[in-house]
């Protein structure tokens, strides 16, 4: 595995990668990451490497998508452990820019915004103000640096995800187009907690708190299946989410899977259950199939 760290070495290596291919040029995975690797991305890494010759993985704590209260200069950041992950899984490159790489003029000069309206609005983008703008400038500067010819994500960031596609649909982006862009099923603790880097920042007892949250979310999610009120299966959940000892819930919303829209009640459409809840210093957010 090659660590890369400027744009232009990293598109010779890529360009390299490619004309070495047998017959035909190589084909190129990107796994965009901000590191603090665990499971869940490694996870990513191997599905890539199933599509194509080689996997291009980035790690990048993007500032741009952090408001101005929320956890950039605490975020974990370890680059030799997770090079060793990665390149323990067959990684084949590692593109670790700086931010004066990615973003020259600095991040506060940084003048191009990519928006999408309505998908981004509410669940995470109603709590966080810009974060899903920094997403997908970030992720389609990733795009543009890289031009792989697939793109893998988790599913625990649903709203993330939705995004992403639709910015590559609308953009009529070809490397990678939508259909490329992969999602791979959360990746989850014995307990059923979805694997977040963030839950290193759970004390030991707020972490055995946490596992109430698949927990409670697998009970709401009965419930609708079996008929129940949506509106009075959230609010259930909401507070046993609070007896169970989450310090809030952001949201717990019922949505169309694809987009986001709530719904009040289940229509035969594809949905999920989304939550954001918060505990210590960690606020966790996680969603499931609904009636699939």
């Amino acid at each position: 595995m090659q660590t890369v760290h400027t744009l232009d070495v990293l598109r010779k290596q890529i360009a390299n990668l490619r004309d070495a291919g047998k017959g035909r040029p190589a084909t190129i995975a990107l796994v965009p990451t901000m590191g603090a690797l665990h499971e869940g991305h490694l996870t990513l890494v191997r599905r890539a490497r199933e599509h194509c010759d080689h996997v291009v993985t980035s790690i990048f704590v993007n500032p741009t998508q952090f408001g101005p209260n929320e956890d950039l200069d605490a975020y974990p950041r370890d680059l030799e452990s997770d090079a060793a992950l990665l390149e323990r899984d067959g990684c084949t490159v590692l593109w670790a820019p700086s931010v004066s790489e990615m973003y020259p003029q600095g991040p506060a000069n940084f003048v191009t915004n990519l928006t999408i309206k309505g998908i981004s609005e509410g669940l995470c983008g109603a709590a966080r103000p810009g974060h899903f703008d920094g997403v997908l400038t970030v992720v389609c500067k990733l795009f543009n640096q890289v031009r792989p010819d697939m793109a893998f994500f988790g599913e625990k960031d649903w709203q993330q995800l939705a995004l992403i596609r639709t910015m590559t649909r609308d953009l009529d982006l070809v490397q990678p187009p939508a259909e490329a862009v992969i999602g791979v099923a959360t990746v989850r603790e014995s307990d059923g907690l979805a694997m977040s880097s963030r839950n290193r920042y759970l004390s030991r007892e707020d972490r055995t708190k946490a596992g109430n949250l698949p927990r409670l979310m697998k009970q709401a999610i009965a419930a609708i299946e079996a008929g129940g009120n949506v509106a009075d299966t959230l609010g259930t959940l909401e507070t046993e989410l609070v007896a169970a000892g989450f310090a809030s819930v952001d949201y717990a919303v019922l949505a169309d899977a694809a987009t986001l829209a709530p719904l009040a009640r289940l229509n035969g459409q594809a949905a999920r259950l989304l939550v954001a809840a918060r505990i210590g210093s960690a606020r966790l957010i996680d969603n499931m199939a609904v009636g699939t």
